[in-house]
């Protein structure tokens, strides 16, 4: 992620997956956001990429690095430019969530 974000100025990078420390860290020191796109939603997705070219990788075939042109694209800012993510701030809420409702429950609230 480093070198990628080093070498090509992206605005931004769009994923499914969960990003590990490193990642994150590249993220911040070249504060370019991560997005989330939802899995199964690629129909949604495609219809907001008006156009597309390969600029890295090429030979990568589906994980080369394009530039797209898009428009009301379905995602989510999954790690901040801060270094916040989604897939440790979520499940910390969901937990302090379904704590306090079993707190609720076991004292008939």
């Amino acid at each position: 992620t480093d070198k990628v974000l080093a070498e090509t100025g992206l605005f931004a990078m769009v994923g499914k997956a969960e990003r590990g420390p490193a990642a994150i860290a590249s993220i911040v020191r070249h504060k370019t956001p991560y997005l989330a796109a939802v899995g199964g939603a690629a129909y949604l997705i495609s219809k907001s990429i008006k156009a597309a070219r390969i600029v890295a990788f090429e030979d990568l075939g589906m994980e080369a690095i394009y530039e797209f042109d898009v428009q009301d694209m379905p995602v989510i800012m999954a790690v901040d430019v801060e270094g916040n993510s989604i897939h440790n701030s979520g499940p910390l809420e969901w937990r302090k969530r379904m704590a306090a409702d079993s707190i609720a429950r076991n004292i008939g609230i």
